[in-house]
């Protein structure tokens, strides 16, 4: 008979590889042993409204003249009486923000329709100067918007109605929003003929609120004695993806 001899670290290689098929096939076994939980997802939807407190006002001064000098002078002016008029109408420093300035050359573009490689010419430059302010006073709103366009506002113009401090009715959104997801869960587990059990995972996506936007071109034709305003209601939406066990 012929034996055949192996090395002792061969034979501690073989039998631990040996091993360690033996542990994986086992694992696998009890893996697929183990049935995978039953659940069942839901999406909720939640909706609460509320009036704003609070209004976001953007408009430009606009200033054309001969010399960029010129028109950022009158541009000066004419923003500085429309600041310290909101100042003066208790708008807080923190609540003005200058959100764009430009200086543009204009040109008049000459007729070459006979062929001719006419240049155009300057004629001037115009100077915009744009503002965003925070209005927390909304019953000052309109007298605001007449007194800015009176002092030299004559540009852009445009609202969008927020809230301050939006939580407690982003609360009562998430709140609806979980109580939709288990009803449709319910509904759902009752036609398959199941009940629902635990709660396995929850998570939140938010929306920002339905602006209530008031959009106009501000000139001074249009100062009247008071602009009215329609605040409405701001509409905070929250959906929540909700994962229910199923008891079997």
């Amino acid at each position: 008979m012929t034996s055949t001899y192996l090395p002792r670290s061969l034979k501690i290689a073989v039998l631990a590889a040996a091993f360690a098929g033996i542990a994986g096939t086992s694992a696998f076994a009890q893996e697929t042993a183990t049935p995978r939980e039953a659940v069942i997802t839901v999406s909720g939807e939640g909706r609460a409204s509320v009036a704003p407190d609070l209004a976001i006002l953007s408009f430009s001064v606009v200033k054309d003249a001969k010399t960029a000098k010129e028109a950022l002078d009158a541009n000066n002016k004419a923003m500085a009486d429309v600041l310290n008029a909101l100042k003066t109408s208790g708008i807080a420093d923190r609540d003005l923000q200058t959100s764009g300035f430009a200086v543009n050359p204009q040109y008049q573009y000459p007729d070459n329709s006979d062929g001719g490689n006419r240049q155009p010419v300057l004629t001037g430059y115009q100077v915009a100067n744009s503002l965003t302010i925070k209005v927390r006073d909304l019953a000052k709103l309109g007298e605001i918007i007449d007194q800015s366009v009176t002092l030299g506002v004559n540009q852009g113009g445009s609202i969008q109605f927020s809230n301050d401090k939006p939580e407690a009715t982003i609360t009562e959104a998430r709140k609806s929003a979980v109580t939709d997801a288990v009803a449709k869960a319910k509904v759902l587990s009752e036609a398959a003929g199941v009940s629902i059990g635990r709660i396995v995972e929850i998570s939140e996506n938010s929306s920002r609120p339905e602006p209530m936007p008031m959009m106009r071109t501000m000139a001074k034709e249009y100062a009247a004695d008071a602009v009215p305003i329609a605040t409405g209601e701001n509409s905070y939406n929250v959906t929540v993806n909700v994962t229910f066990a199923i008891k079997q």
